[in-house]
């Protein structure tokens, strides 16, 4: 009986294995038949998807690239325009900027001497509060409190600039006026308040996610040498945090910048070649925002001035922004 049982599972084993090799002799013979090199039908449709979707990508890439390269070609061949008419030192050392008038003049500082003092203005504002609220949020808030208090301060964020615009004008310059019964309605200092305000976001979340990044461990190291909870947070975290902190001030004075809609309605139209900021002034944005919506001819030089002070301007932020992927690129801190 035992010998027959042996000999029965022999038999089944060998057919089994018979089986699997029969099962095999066909695959590689599907293989053979098939043209030497090409992919199974599902390998073929997996390949065409994923040239599908690296195109689609490509292009949404390339979208981007080429519209930006399409605005800086616009801005470079209107400004070479303009330059043949005025002489390019005139245009940058020049200290009346009356283009619309006759006779004209083409001196831009007035206009850059409007924006830095707005945005001198607004980083003084901006600035140390969207610091401190960025080491309240980091190191001092709970989470419950921070939870709230995010949303609440970026909410400023989403506020349109021309909301901001007539909050200056006819909320804060009131109040500016109790103080100074000299100001000029239309005046650089209110404008400048409430563009710090609107910047308060940027500076805060870009400096909280900095401080965020630096390791509980450089924390527990400094509490374990007995320092204090402001020492670490301002001898440890913040230090450590430079390279971004800088860049977020950076980014917040370009932000500044290209501001148009606040100094719009709230700095006035003054060109004036003057650093007072109780008195009206124009910013660069403001003027070509102006210019834009005016009545000359397209073809005119007075129309080509916004190309070149946008060309001006361009140049302005292109460069901080460079100073501050250089800053993040040299000075970053990278933590394991």
């Amino acid at each position: 009986m035992l010998n027959h049982e042996l000999v029965q599972l022999t038999r089944q084993g060998d057919w089994q294995q018979e089986t699997m090799d029969q099962l095999q002799a066909n695959r590689t013979a599907q293989h053979e038949r098939a043209a030497p090199g090409a992919p199974l039908v599902g390998n073929r449709w997996r390949s065409m998807r994923e040239r599908i979707i690296g195109s689609v990508l490509f292009l949404c890439a390339a979208v981007s690239i080429l519209t930006t390269a399409g605005i800086v070609g616009v801005l470079i061949f209107e400004a070479l325009e303009f330059l043949r008419a005025v002489p390019l030192l005139d245009f940058l050392t020049g200290t009346v900027w009356t283009p619309l008038f006759s006779p004209p003049s083409f001196g831009v500082l007035p206009l850059v001497a409007g924006t830095a003092v707005v945005s001198l203005i607004a980083m003084l504002i901006a600035l140390p509060l969207g610091l401190l609220a960025a080491i309240f949020l980091s190191e001092y808030a709970s989470p419950r409190v921070r939870r709230v208090l995010r949303p609440l301060l970026e909410i400023l964020a989403g506020v349109p600039t021309v909301v901001y615009g007539y909050f200056a004008l006819t909320f804060i310059t009131p109040l500016l006026r109790q103080l100074w019964p000299d100001m000029q309605v239309f005046n650089a200092l209110s404008a400048g308040i409430v563009m710090g305000i609107m910047i308060i976001p940027l500076v805060s979340s870009l400096s909280e996610d900095a401080m965020t990044a630096v390791p509980r461990a450089l924390r527990e190291a400094a509490y374990g040498l007995g320092a204090t909870k402001l020492e670490v947070t301002l001898r440890t975290v913040v230090p450590s945090a430079l390279s971004g902190i800088t860049a977020a001030f950076i980014l917040a004075i370009s932000r500044a910048i290209g501001e148009t809609m606040i100094v719009l309605i709230a700095a006035g139209q003054s060109t004036i070649m003057q650093l007072n900021p109780l008195k009206a002034m124009e910013t660069m944005t403001a003027f070509i925002a102006r210019v834009s919506l005016g009545d000359n001819p397209q073809q005119s030089i007075e129309f080509k001035t916004i190309f070149a002070v946008g060309m001006l301007l361009f140049i302005m932020t292109f460069a901080l922004n460079l100073i501050s992927q250089r800053i993040l690129t040299r000075y970053r801190q990278v933590y394991q």
